[in-house]
């Protein structure tokens, strides 16, 4: 099959309106955003107002908006999300991050529609078919190797979007229960309570321990900077960063980062080129691990590794220092190379394992004076820097511009003077006046005053890269109808933009309709409405099961499926051992026993498609004798 991809798109997260004006600032061609409800991110909901003024700062740019709406709907729902869509199509929204399928059920605005990444698309065969039915871009898992990718691309028209940057959820997007059996809070509504990120201990098949106390489910974040130009051979286009829930400082670095990156291959590749307008230019140079980070993985993007888990802690501990060399009364002497400065933030591991921050007030050579001394801190402790100062107070100010190319053509006309502005993606505009010619005595400074005052851009979205005089001879332009021209043409080539710009259009699904992949779904297919089931029984499905949601799955089943193996990061992998027989015989895939607290989940092995998937069953409330309405839980919330 051919296709084309020759926009490359950086996508870059918001967890509200500000923050995706500063994306945009800082290089995204596109910016994902919560809307008022329904979005996998409960607690960064964003107002139709407040996506409005975003969506008004990126047309400036042409860059677009996506707003998430991908949580499976209860059927009472559907009405609301029917008119959500409406809404935001109305306000000039671009697309719809979507995850169930009920809603293409609906009657929806002509809004372009993106599969999310919870629609849990890791086989051609899943992606082929979410490209049949109407969908202009797909999320890939984030699991998926660049081999797969290619697969998917040589099956597939649409856009295929990858996640490049941030955080890692260990279960593959959709698959993922825990936080729904154990508080009622579903990942697929929401509101994930990250079990993922607590502290485990580790048990073999005999009982045995492996490890206590650390972070088994928690991934190191994603980085997938040295795969960009391998990624986009595969065929993505759209490259997604992780962060609705990220602070400010971190979407403008790690968009910078990769706005960078992206723009040294477009200038290798000219069958290239970017899906919005302008160049940026930056008061720092970008970090990404100086923002926060659990150290970096490309996860599986070039196959399996071991060096994928932060099992350490989940929180982000920053660049190594040095050791503690000595401590004193009101202060720790550390040997390091790097420069630190006043307000630094450092941190280490205490005697329990746990990360201990402490703010340093003054630096005084090898000497750290924190604001409060910490009780635990010895010789040879190993410390960190989380935050850098002066790093972050560039990034707390205006941090980046954005402007567009024009070419700027000043003509002489029978009775007058014309200006002509042309912008980098052919956008015109021309404005002319009549006045009086008068004829230059000084040439070359009549010359360059003429170029300085076209080029006088100020605060516009604008900057001049050529200039060209069409004249008879040198005339004296006086400044003031330099500036009038100017100002009319700028304001002529603004309105020539927005009234050029084109929402993409939404993909017609083929008819007859696509027949799914499989015949039957479980549970893992998130049914939770009558119209998902519609619309899989439209599709050929025959069997289907609702969404654990629903609370009809009782038993123990996988309330987690991910491609991390704890057996294969502990050496114990039976493929990596095949035919090895060690002291306790051969290396098989027997169950394993993940602990915290009273808290016991049995760990199976899928050795075919490498899988690992964590046992447990819905639990339900514990009614407590006491005051009426206390409701508690055993499951530990964060």
């Amino acid at each position: 099959m051919q296709k084309t991809r020759k926009h490359l798109e950086l996508l870059a997260p918001a967890r509200n309106t500000d923050f995706g004006i500063e994306a945009i600032n800082h290089g995204a061609d596109a910016v994902y955003i919560g809307g008022p409800a329904f979005g996998a991110r409960a607690k960064a909901p964003n107002t139709l107002d407040d996506i409005a003024r975003l969506v008004k700062h990126a047309r400036r740019f042409h860059a677009e908006i996506f707003v998430a709406l991908n949580t499976i709907f209860h059927d009472n729902e559907l009405e609301a999300a029917r008119k959500l869509t409406h809404q935001l199509y109305e306000i000039g929204v671009d697309a719809l991050i979507v995850q169930d399928m009920g809603l293409l059920e609906l009657d929806l605005p002509p809004i372009q529609l993106h599969a999310s990444t919870q629609t849990d698309i890791r086989t051609v065969e899943k992606a082929a078919f979410l490209d049949q039915v109407g969908f202009s871009q797909i999320v890939l898992a984030r699991e998926l190797d660049l081999r797969t990718v290619k697969q998917i691309s040589d099956a597939t028209t649409c856009n295929l979007e990858y996640f490049i940057h941030g955080a890692l959820c260990v279960a593959f997007s959709g698959q993922c229960y825990i936080s729904h059996a154990h508080t009622g809070r579903s990942a697929n509504r929401g509101e994930c309570s990250q079990e993922c990120r607590l502290p485990f201990t580790l048990e073999d098949q005999k009982g045995r321990i492996i490890g206590k106390d650390k972070h088994f489910l928690s991934m190191k974040d994603n980085d997938q900077s040295v795969n960009l130009r391998a990624l986009i051979d595969a065929g993505v286009s759209s490259f997604k960063i992780e962060g609705r829930y990220k602070d400010l400082p971190y979407v403008k670095n790690a968009t910078a980062h990769y706005r960078q990156l992206l723009d040294e291959i477009l200038l290798d590749r000219p069958e290239l080129a970017k899906s919005s307008h302008g160049n940026c230019t930056y008061t720092f140079s970008p970090q990404p691990e100086k923002t926060f980070n659990r150290s970096a993985t490309d996860y599986f993007a070039n196959g399996r590794q071991a060096d994928i888990g932060a099992f350490d802690t989940p929180k982000f501990s920053g660049e190594l220092l040095g050791k503690v060399t000595k401590v004193g009364k009101d202060f720790i002497e550390v040997e390091t190379p790097t420069q630190l400065h006043n307000g630094d933030g450092v941190c280490f591991f205490d005697v329990h394992k746990e990360l201990v921050g402490l703010r340093i007030n003054t630096v005084d050579g090898k000497k750290l004076y924190p604001n409060e001394m910490p009780a635990d801190i010895r010789n040879n402790t190993i410390v960190y820097r989380n935050r850098d100062h002066a790093f972050m107070r560039l990034l707390e100010k205006e941090s980046a511009q954005r402007k567009i190319a024009v070419e700027i053509i000043f003509a002489e006309t029978q009775n007058g003077f014309a200006l002509s502005m042309t912008d980098e993606a052919g956008f015109c505009a021309t404005v002319s006046c009549e006045t009086e010619k008068q004829v230059a005595d000084n040439v070359d400074k009549a010359e360059t005053s003429l170029r300085e005052n076209l080029s006088k851009l100020g605060n516009t979205d604008f900057v001049a890269t050529e200039i060209h005089l069409q004249t008879t001879q040198p005339w004296f332009v006086p400044a003031s109808t330099i500036n009038a021209l100017r100002r009319e043409a700028v304001e002529q080539l603004q309105l020539t933009r927005e009234l050029g710009y084109q929402r993409p259009l939404r993909l017609t699904a083929t008819e007859p309709p696509a027949i799914y992949p499989e015949d039957t779904l479980s549970y893992l297919a998130n049914v939770y409405n009558q119209k998902a089931r519609a619309f899989y029984e439209k599709h050929g499905v025959t069997m289907i099961a609702k969404a654990y949601e629903a609370n009809e799955e009782l038993g123990e089943v996988p309330v987690m499926i991910t491609k991390h193996c704890l057996r294969f990061s502990h050496g114990l992998c039976p493929k990596e051992a095949k035919g090895v027989i060690g002291v306790q015989g051969t290396v098989t895939a027997e169950p394993m026993t993940l602990i915290n607290g009273n808290d016991r989940f049995t760990l199976k092995f899928d050795c075919k498609p490498c899988e690992m998937h964590v046992m447990g069953k819905i639990r339900k409330p514990v009614i407590q004798i006491g005051p009426p309405q206390t409701v508690t839980f055993h499951a530990k919330r964060l």
